[in-house]
């Protein structure tokens, strides 16, 4: 009879080996996403603190949100041209005038001296014209006498040459007698010419005289009328129907010339001044329209006129109505208006939220697929407006991103959700 052989029983059957396999594996998991939390320097998150977007493909128009200030359609403003005390005040600020409504009145003593010296002058220069006028006439009466007079001494003489020239030919006078007579003819009907002559050219030149004083005299005249229209200006009037909103004037206080003295509006219809950022200033000119909403319903505005001057950084706008009007609407009301800068294109867009405040939208979260974590991706975005911004590179459509604020993150790199 054999003797039974002792089985040695083995010290790592399969199940146990198993066992310890999986017990590793999962200690060796557990310390590799220990190390890649502490690598990826990551941040539990509770979903509900934290606002996820979806990245879409759709229509972008870009706008960008300005303040606008109310302002009446048109101002006059009121300037004291020449210059004076203040007088008498008519009207006070915040009356309502009509065009032509006296306002007040300013004193020049200059301007009533320079009118007094100017009358002077006139009244002296319409004298000299005048005496000038009446020497003339006096000449050419003495001028026809003396023509007159050298024409009765020619027509005599004449008769005297004919004469002797008949009685020359019968030889009844002598030759010395006739040549006496010829030469005194021939005299005198030079001494006609020469008498014209010298009567054109000295009628002539009294005519430039007169001719030059009268130029004179309507220049003057102009002058008067000029400085007479200055006094005028010193009633200031209303140059148009409307509301004083302002009058810097006192009694007795001086203003000088071209002092600005107040304004008035015209409240019939109003417009809206706005200032713009100066990054925006090359593409915003006049035709680009903006809206708003107030009391329930959205109104809109086209740009007028654009003011190109910066200053702390902004320039502004004047823009109008393109339709009605809201009711009830005041000077130095302010509005939030979408100014549109762009017309509309089909982009990649991505909603906008506090998230830009820390990464400039140089980067943002990306929720991955299992959507159990987000980690750290570079995109770059392009034009915005009121609510989304336009995703030029590092987002595809159906992407989904974390768009609230990142204060709370820190430096974290990744950030798994709880």
């Amino acid at each position: 009879m054999g003797m039974d052989r002792k089985i040695k029983k083995k010290k790592w059957p399969p199940k146990r080996i198993a066992i310890y396999a999986a017990s590793g594996i999962f200690i060796i998991f557990v310390i590799y996403m220990f190390l890649f939390k502490m690598n990826k320097n990551s941040l539990n998150v509770k979903t509900d603190r934290i606002t996820m977007s979806t990245v879409e493909k759709g229509p972008f128009q870009e706008f960008i949100p300005i303040l606008g200030t109310v302002r009446p359609i048109n101002t006059y403003f009121l300037d004291a041209v020449d210059g004076g005390r203040i007088e008498e005040i008519y009207l006070e600020a915040g009356s309502i005038v009509k065009k032509g409504d006296k306002i007040l009145k300013l004193a020049n003593t200059n301007l009533l001296l320079d009118i007094m010296w100017k009358e002077a002058e006139l009244f002296q220069q319409s004298n000299n014209l005048r005496n000038t006028r009446l020497q003339m006439e006096q000449y050419r009466l003495k001028l026809n006498q003396d023509l007159t007079s050298v024409e009765n001494s020619l027509r005599q003489q004449k008769r005297v040459y004919e004469r002797y020239k008949e009685l020359r030919k019968d030889n009844l006078i002598s030759k010395h007698e006739f040549e006496l007579a010829k030469d005194q003819y021939e005299y005198l009907v030079k001494s006609k010419e020469l008498t014209i002559e010298s009567q054109k050219n000295e009628l002539a030149f009294r005519r430039a005289q007169i001719d030059a004083l009268e130029i004179s005299l309507k220049r003057m005249q102009n002058n008067l009328n000029v400085v007479k229209k200055k006094q005028d200006n010193l009633i200031i009037t209303a140059p148009i129907s409307g509301h004083i909103t302002s009058l810097d004037a006192e009694i007795g206080q001086s203003k000088s010339a071209g002092q600005r003295l107040g304004q008035i509006d015209v409240l019939d219809h109003f417009k809206v001044r706005a200032g713009i950022d100066e990054h925006y200033i090359a593409r915003v000119e006049e035709g680009k329209t903006g809206e708003f909403e107030f009391a329930e319903d959205t109104y809109h505005l086209i740009v007028k006129q654009v003011y190109l001057e910066v200053q702390e950084g902004r320039f502004e706008v004047d823009m109008e109505f393109t339709d009605k009007e809201p009711k009830g609407i005041r000077r130095g009301q302010t509005f939030h208006i979408s100014l549109q800068l762009g017309g509309i294109s089909e982009e990649i867009i991505l909603p906008r939220g506090g998230f830009y405040q820390t990464t400039g939208g140089n980067w943002i979260f990306i929720v991955d697929k299992s959507g159990k974590f987000a980690t750290k991706k570079p995109i770059k975005l392009g034009m915005y407006n009121t609510y989304v911004y336009q995703v030029l590179e590092g987002l595809e459509p159906g992407d989904r991103v974390i768009t609230s604020s990142y204060e709370s993150f820190g430096n974290a790199e990744m950030l798994i959700f709880k």
